[in-house]
């Protein structure tokens, strides 16, 4: 399967190049490609017929016997080769035997798995009408004359993928049935996509987070095969070029920080509450992995790992979105959310059904976007070198930017210096043409109330200093001209007083440039040992010495 040009299933082929594609993806599905049509093998056909009947006649009644159908399934795609991990048929047999109630499986073997089977046999025509679709469709915020199909999207190669809700339903049927071909996804850098991991792990060392993340996946299946979704979801791959020509993001330098007089954006705290349940509507940070998914298939279970569990759909970007570089950031637009929850990490726990009325776009995506944005990872002290700074705010600034603006962008890193109002006339002016140029329904005005919905990115496991990254995230939003950013603190206690420090900030009409400079002073200070207090303790003479009252108790 691997190497075929593209076009070759693509209804209008025309339009794209008459070469191998090298961002195919044929290579990475387990579906076959064969005189211009995909399709299953006849082994494979016969046997999610069985399974579509029902057990019957297919006989699969119980965990052990769907691994060894998962296998014969295998084997007939000549996946043999491709080892699963070493526990996933004891995974299989103590979730589907042991932790749910006969009732419970009764419904699966005897609904659900029939439904799935029926949705993978459907697979290759859903991937054929998806190619004869995706040149026809327009998505916001992407070029002229490139496409939305389902394809690598590669480091360093912005783009956006766009599927529908039931594609992704039955490519995460395929995952779960475990015939995604591995064996060339780590050279480029993908994560794994089947879900052997996710059951092996909880045969190896069982803990109730990891049945529940089970519980998740689930209950997606049961939700999708009892009504199926109708709606699409978009993934787009975000990149910052130093190439001003592009219509790319630009790639701020240093010196763009500190002499920019953008001003700062409105800051909301919230010392309760969740990034998911945010009522605004906003771009809500996903503190990720630079694997996109990070350890959702595995054994992690924190914000990212969570956020996957309940929008399942989030898992299908795994497939076909390699690992992101320092000036990279992948959104997601359309997610649809299936389970509730409650805890964090070991404490985590499906609650039931969550029923999302989100409201969708005029491309049937609902209005849930998500951005993953990775951190440095245990940075310790260099976190507060300059470089490392600048690799922070960019890395944020990537994710939040919106790719409709990348004009204004382009305004706010030019070498001129600007006064705030005349970079404000200039950016309304474009703006306006812009909205002209894109229509009502795609301006760029029309998500101009669209925030950023973020907490302690980078910090907990990742080991970051809260009050640094807090202050970082803040400059990316407002340099990225987003309306307001609303912070969940969730009870930190290094975070205690950051409402009030943001309000002083605000109140004096701080620009992004003066609050870059400040934090490129601590953190040389910080660098130097010449302090060892946090940025708010450090700046707490500068506010008290302005206004004594501001940081009283």
């Amino acid at each position: 399967m691997t190497g075929y040009p593209f076009s070759i299933i693509h209804a209008r082929g025309e339009r794209m190049e008459n070469r191998e594609d090298v961002n195919s993806i044929l290579q990475f599905l387990p579906v076959v490609l064969r005189s211009s049509a995909l399709f299953w093998p006849s082994q494979v056909v016969e046997a999610l017929k069985a399974l579509s009947k029902g057990p019957d006649h297919s006989k699969v009644d119980s965990g052990d016997v769907l691994f060894l159908a998962i296998s014969d399934l295998r084997q007939s795609l000549s996946l043999s080769g491709d080892i699963l991990a070493f526990s996933t048929a004891d995974g299989f047999s103590l979730y589907f035997d042991d932790l749910i109630s006969r009732a419970e499986a009764n419904k699966w073997f005897g609904e659900i798995l029939p439904a799935l089977a029926d949705t993978l046999l459907r697979l290759p025509l859903m991937l054929e009408a998806h190619y004869k679709s995706a040149d026809s469709i327009s998505c916001m915020g992407v070029r002229d004359g490139l496409g939305t199909g389902l394809r690598l999207l590669k480091s360093q190669e912005a783009g956006v993928v766009l599927l529908s809700q039931e594609l992704i339903g039955a490519l995460l049927a395929c995952s779960l049935f475990c015939l995604f071909p591995d064996s060339t996804r780590g050279a480029n850098h993908l994560q794994v996509i089947n879900f052997d991991r996710l059951f092996a792990c909880l045969y190896d060392n069982y803990s109730e987070n990891q049945e529940n993340k089970i519980k998740c996946i689930i209950h997606y299946f049961e939700r999708i095969c009892s009504s199926k979704p109708v709606g699409n979801v978009s993934f787009e791959r975000k990149v910052l070029t130093d190439d001003y020509t592009l219509n790319y993001i630009p790639h701020p330098k240093a010196e763009s920080w500190s002499k920019s007089v953008v001003p700062l954006c409105l800051f909301e705290v919230c010392s309760s509450g969740l990034i998911e349940d945010h009522s605004k509507e906003a771009l809500e940070v996903d503190f990720a992995n630079m694997y996109f998914g990070g350890g959702a298939l595995g054994r992690g279970c924190v914000q990212e790992e969570i956020r996957f569990m309940i929008n399942p759909e989030l898992i299908v970007g795994m497939l076909f979105l390699p690992c992101m570089a320092n000036n990279e950031a992948i959104e997601v637009v359309g997610a649809e959310r299936f389970s509730q929850y409650t805890g964090y990490a070991s404490s985590f726990r499906f609650c039931g059904d969550f029923v999302d009325n989100k409201d969708t776009d005029i491309m049937g995506r609902r209005k849930t976007r998500i951005v993953a944005i990775d951190a440095l990872v245990n940075p310790g002290k260099r976190q507060y070198g300059h470089k490392f700074l600048l690799r922070e705010v960019n890395k944020a600034f990537c994710g939040f930017s919106d790719t409709c603006k990348f004009h204004q962008y382009q305004m706010l890193f030019k070498d001129d210096c600007f006064s705030e109002v005349e970079l404000d006339h200039d950016l309304k002016s474009l703006e306006s043409s812009s909205d002209n140029v894109l229509g009502t329904s795609q301006s760029a005005s029309s998500l101009d109330e669209v925030g950023i919905a973020t907490g302690n990115w980078g910090c907990g496991a990742f080991g970051g200093d809260p009050e640094l990254k807090a202050m970082i995230q803040w400059l990316a939003a407002s340099q990225a001209l987003r309306p307001f950013m609303v912070y969940y603190t969730f009870g930190l206690e290094a975070l205690q007083t950051l409402d009030k420090v943001t309000k002083w900030i605000s109140s004096h009409g701080w620009s992004v440039g003066d609050l870059w400079n400040m934090i490129v002073e601590y953190s040389s200070q910080r660098s130097n040992n010449e302090t060892h207090v946090g940025f708010f303790n450090w700046l707490l003479p500068l506010l008290s010495s302005d206004d004594p009252m501001i940081l009283d108790p």
